[in-house]
C-alpha cells in the first residue's frame, strides 16, 4: 500500500516565487502502476508531475506525466526533482544523483559554487539532457500563414527534431512575447510541440537574466497535443536549440529565456558524453504529504516490471 508519499511543488527555472514552470514531485516508497501516476498527475494539474523511485546503488527511477499522458523527456520536472531531493535532505549540498528515465540515464547535481550561483536568489542545480539533432525542413504552409497572421513575420528557418518538436526561427524584431495562445489554431505535427525562438538584441528584454547573466535568445513553446496549451519554461526545448545558438554565437555557453506569462531561463552549455547541461534555479512553493494509494486490484509485481522496463538499464 502506498500512503504518505512525500510531495512538493517546485517552480523550476525561476529565481523567485510564482514564476517559472511548476512541477509536482512525488517521492515513492515502491513501484506503483502507471494508471495511478496518471490519476495523480491529473489531480495535481501541473504541466508535468515527476515520480521518483529509489533504486539500488543510490540511483533513482524518474518518470514524467502531464495531466493527460506520460512523456519521454521533461527538463523542468527533472530540475524540480533534483531540487526537491535537496530540500528534503536526501541529496546533500553539492551532491549528484543519477536518474534512470525513458530518455536514458540523466545526471543532476546541486550547485554550491559561489561563482556559479552569483546573482541567483534561489537554489541552483544543473541537469544534463540528451543533445538531439535538428533536421532542416520546409515550414508547412499553414504554419507560415499562421505566423504571418499572428506576428507579421514568417519563419527564417525551420527544423524537425527526434522529440517530435517543430522549431521555427523568427526575426529578432518579431513581437514574440505579445503572441496570443495558439491552442485552437495549431494543426498537424506542430500540436505535439512547437518552439518559436529568436535572438535577443542587447537590452531587448531587460528582465531576461539568469543568475545575473543577460539572455542571448528567447523562445516560447506550445504543445496542445500533449495537453499543454503553452509550457512556461521548457528545459527539453532549450536543450534542443542551445547547440544552434552556441554555434551561431561561437560561444561554449549561452543563456536562454522563455518569455511566457511565467517567464524563466537557464544557462546552457555542453555537458558530459554529448549531453547538454542546463543550470537553473527553482523555488520550493509547497511541500507536504500525498494521501493516495493505488486501487486494491493493482498488481505490485506488474508495477515493478513496468518501472524496470522503462527506467532500469
Amino acid at each position: 500500500m502506498v500512503r504518505g508519499c512525500r510531495a512538493a511543488l517546485v517552480e523550476a527555472f525561476s529565481e523567485h516565487p510564482l514564476g517559472g514552470n511548476g512541477a509536482a514531485v512525488v517521492l515513492l516508497e515502491k513501484a506503483v502502476p502507471a494508471p495511478w501516476m496518471q490519476e495523480v498527475a491529473r489531480s495535481l494539474q501541473q504541466s508535468e508531475t515527476a515520480f521518483l523511485l529509489p533504486l539500488q546503488g543510490g540511483a533513482w527511477g524518474l518518470r514524467w506525466f502531464t495531466p493527460s499522458q506520460e512523456v519521454k523527456l521533461c527538463g523542468h520536472a527533472t530540475l524540480a526533482a533534483a531540487l526537491a531531493l535537496g530540500a528534503w535532505g536526501v541529496l546533500p549540498p553539492g551532491g549528484a544523483a543519477t536518474f534512470f528515465t525513458r530518455s536514458g540515464t540523466l545526471q543532476v547535481s546541486l550547485v554550491t559554487s559561489p561563482a556559479a550561483s552569483k546573482g541567483a536568489r534561489s537554489p541552483l542545480a544543473w541537469i544534463e539532457l540528451p543533445r538531439l539533432p535538428l533536421a532542416p525542413q520546409q515550414a508547412p504552409q499553414d504554419l507560415i500563414t499562421l505566423l504571418v497572421e499572428k506576428l507579421h513575420h514568417d519563419p527564417l528557418r525551420f527544423w524537425h527534431s527526434p522529440l517530435g518538436y517543430q522549431v521555427a526561427l523568427l526575426h529578432s524584431s518579431a513581437p514574440l512575447p505579445q503572441l496570443e495562445g495558439l491552442k485552437a489554431e495549431l494543426g498537424g505535427a506542430a500540436r505535439q510541440g512547437l518552439v518559436l525562438m529568436q535572438a535577443l538584441v542587447p537590452g531587448g528584454n531587460p528582465l531576461a537574466r539568469v543568475a545575473g547573466q543577460q539572455a542571448d535568445y528567447q523562445l516560447r513553446f506550445f504543445a496542445p497535443g500533449l495537453g499543454i496549451d503553452e509550457d512556461p519554461v521548457t528545459g527539453s526545448a532549450h536543450a534542443l536549440v542551445a547547440p544552434y545558438w552556441m554555434g551561431e554565437l561561437q560561444r561554449p555557453r549561452v543563456v536562454g529565456w522563455q518569455c511566457s506569462d511565467r517567464p524563466g531561463g537557464m544557462v546552457c552549455e555542453a555537458g558530459s558524453s554529448g549531453m547538454i547541461r542546463l543550470t537553473g534555479a527553482g523555488h520550493l512553493l509547497w511541500e507536504g504529504t500525498l494521501w493516495a494509494e493505488p486501487g486494491h486490484s493493482s498488481d505490485p509485481s506488474q508495477a515493478l516490471d513496468d518501472w524496470e522496463r522503462v527506467c532500469v538499464p
